[in-house]
């Protein structure tokens, strides 16, 4: 049966994996096209075990020439900071701000900044093509997670930039989800069609929580009519080295292409 118009998603379950405070615009996006949500997080914020780096950063910021963020998460964790700090907007006013997508910036923006930069794409390899020929002999900080690419770092350093990395948050496994998530995949009448991927993170806490489902009680058949779905290549090429390849990759690099992709690949399925 084809989807119709207004509900494009109806009878399509859905498992969206993102930190519970982060899943409510991808989720509201789903359920307003019909799809049945289920919110299962595959990755749980923590602070760092140390703000030292951070701080330093902080208490510095007028040496540095840009700030780049790459996270919303980057954004708050560096925000609290700011204020336990008592940094003055002003003191930040000079900087040149890069922010690696549009629901980034719309938060920066929220706290009164400015964002000069917002690569074509979102992703990291777009950040340095925007930001290599602005860079040389210039001081950069990258605000991030504790594990993340080092595409930008090492880029901009051959380009000429001095840059400090800073740790701001870490996202680890939420051990709570791995009896929940076992749970549903088990259950036939209850497993997602779809399981949405906004990051290579979830990509790998999913395989993590599901025991990778190449042995155990779980088995293989619990995936076989499960599509997988990629906000992007960075994402879809960790889901390929997991050997769970995407079937839906997102065009724009959002919440919203990422919706939007899932639709198109629903209303491409054959009628039944």
């Amino acid at each position: 049966m084809k989807p119709n118009e207004k509900h494009p998603l109806a009878g399509t379950r859905i498992l969206v994996g993102r930190a519970r405070h982060q899943a409510s615009s991808l989720s509201a996006g789903l359920r307003s096209l019909g799809a049945a949500v289920i919110e299962i997080p595959f990755i749980e914020i923590r602070k760092p075990q140390s703000y030292r780096a951070l701080d330093d950063a902080l208490k510095n910021i007028r040496a540095y020439d840009w700030l780049i963020l790459t996270s919303a998460n980057g954004v708050e964790a560096m925000w609290e900071r700011v204020g336990k700090l008592r940094i003055t907007r002003r003191a930040l006013k000079h900087l040149q701000i890069a922010a690696i997508g549009p629901a980034t910036k719309k938060v920066i923006v929220k706290h009164g900044l400015k964002v000069k930069m917002v690569p074509e794409e979102y992703v990291a390899e777009s950040v340095v093509k925007g930001l290599r020929d602005k860079v040389s002999g210039k001081r950069v900080v990258l605000i991030r997670a504790k594990i993340a690419r080092d595409v930008i770092p090492e880029e901009l350093r051959a380009a000429g930039a001095e840059v400090d990395v800073v740790e701001a948050y870490e996202t680890v496994v939420p051990e709570k989800s791995r009896a929940r998530l076992r749970a549903l995949m088990k259950n036939a009448s209850r497993r997602p069609h779809i399981v949405t991927f906004t990051s290579s993170s979830s990509a790998r806490n999913f395989a993590e929580l599901l025991g990778k489902v190449k042995t155990g009680s779980l088995g293989a058949g619990s995936l076989k009519h499960v599509q997988f779905a990629s906000i992007g290549p960075v994402t879809s090429a960790t889901l390929r080295e997991l050997q769970m390849p995407a079937a839906i990759e997102a065009r724009e690099f959002t919440m919203g292409g990422l919706i939007r992709a899932i639709v198109l690949a629903r209303y491409a399925e054959p009628s039944a």
